[in-house]
């Protein structure tokens, strides 16, 4: 048994850029994330990992403390939402995003949805772990969010006072790539209220994703939705999967390697999660449907596999950590007990989906994926994280850059 971490080296360290574009498509696609994590469960249902056991006891534990959240938040399953940034928009009960929409009355739907589209984009980029020690108090009502929702707050009242426009004063409700290529890590300390008393992890990180989104050749963010609409060759529908597609062929220039999130675990290979691509491709789904286009098959995404699901399944006791070490001390993205857990997150999830289904007596088409992790997971793994530790952090600590978590 090893007695540190061993490293995962990001997939440009392993000279993947050189390799067959085949190889590069398939390991964009959720099957691959899901086949290379099948890899890392059975790694680990074989015994063969020095960091973590499969508990089934642990996992119905999973599934009860979703089911528990799920009946509390959604006594009528038909209400619960999809999984997305707007919820956190939403945060206090509040619906912040019609105030604005009232703002652009007379736009054609179209243009409505590439400007929620543009918020969207921004927003989930700023949205890693911002860490316990920040908050945001929103002006207007005074109420004070952390974490998730405090950071899609403040990011949305940036976007509302024009801090990403290239017209703050007579266009605000934009997003444009002028603006974002010179952002500084100052612009999002002001707009995010940061202070040494109130720091936020990752900000040099958040700032530079930002200034590379400027530069990576589309005018705007919204302009994803015209590359998705376009591409639904004149049906009334899209899939999830090229929303995803969308996203990471255009938005690849911003992460630091050419494939994003791809790491190496011995068992798998490279083992891609693009976690934040999907929270994207879930946020863009609204703006997509309601300019009038269905989107179909929202269960080829899978997962999110961050550290609220991932907790989920530690504080649960469905994935038992065999080292101290893992709770004991702070690990890398990259590192061999980090890839491991997240793959193992990405099935998990799907386990846990379908018992809650199941339970709820629900098929996939009611009941998909995304709205199990609304419902659901991340809360959960929220509920148990305050339980167990002061300040709610995750059991298993990740140094954030801002660009993964």
């Amino acid at each position: 048994m090893t007695s540190g971490p061993r490293v995962s080296r990001p997939a440009h360290e392993a000279g993947l850029e050189t390799r067959d574009p085949r190889e590069l498509t398939y390991l964009r696609s959720p099957v691959a994330i899901r086949e290379r994590s099948a890899k890392v469960l059975k790694h680990v249902e074989d015994g063969q990992s020095p960091w973590f056991a499969l508990s089934s006891d642990g996992l119905e534990a999973a599934v009860q403390a979703t089911l528990a959240v799920t009946r509390e938040r959604f006594p009528n399953p038909a209400a619960i939402p999809f999984h997305s940034r707007w919820r956190h928009f939403e945060a206090g009960g509040r619906d912040r995003w019609s105030a604005l929409a009232e703002r652009l009355e007379g736009l054609p739907r179209e243009e409505i949805a590439r400007r929620r589209m543009d918020l969207a984009v921004v927003s989930v980029l700023l949205d890693a772990g911002a860490g316990a020690a920040w908050s945001y108090r929103e002006p207007g009502t005074g109420e004070t969010y952390a974490r998730s929702e405090g950071l899609g707050v403040a990011s949305l009242h940036m976007f509302a006072g024009g801090a990403f426009s290239r017209d703050a004063k007579g266009d605000p409700l934009r997003v444009d790539a002028e603006r974002l290529a010179a952002l500084t890590p100052l612009d999002i300390a002001m707009g995010f209220q940061v202070k040494a008393h109130n720091p936020l992890l990752g900000l040099e990180g958040r700032a530079e994703l930002l200034r590379k989104l400027g530069s990576v050749g589309l005018d705007r963010p919204g302009a994803l939705f015209d590359i998705v609409a376009n591409g639904n060759a004149g049906g009334g529908s899209v899939k999830a999967e090229a929303i995803l597609a969308a996203v990471l062929d255009k938005l690849s220039p911003i992460w630091p390697t050419k494939l994003g999130d791809v790491w190496e675990h011995p068992a798998a290979g490279l083992v891609p999660f693009h976690k934040l691509s999907q929270w994207m491709s879930y946020s863009l789904v609204e703006p997509i449907e309601g300019a009038g286009l269905a989107v179909e098959a929202l269960d080829t995404l899978t997962g999110l596999p961050e550290y609220r699901n991932g907790g989920l399944l530690v504080d649960a006791g469905a994935l038992r950590p065999k080292q101290r070490v893992l709770l004991e001390k702070a690990f890398k993205p990259g590192d061999e007990a980090i890839v491991e857990w997240r793959a193992l997150t990405v099935m998990l999830l799907d386990r846990i989906a379908e018992h809650v289904r199941l339970h709820l007596g629900l098929d996939a088409a009611r009941l998909p994926l995304v709205k199990v992790l609304e419902a659901g997971t991340w809360f959960a793994g929220r509920r148990l994280a305050a339980e167990r530790r002061p300040g709610g952090g995750p059991p298993i600590a990740i140094e954030s850059d801002g660009t993964v978590f």
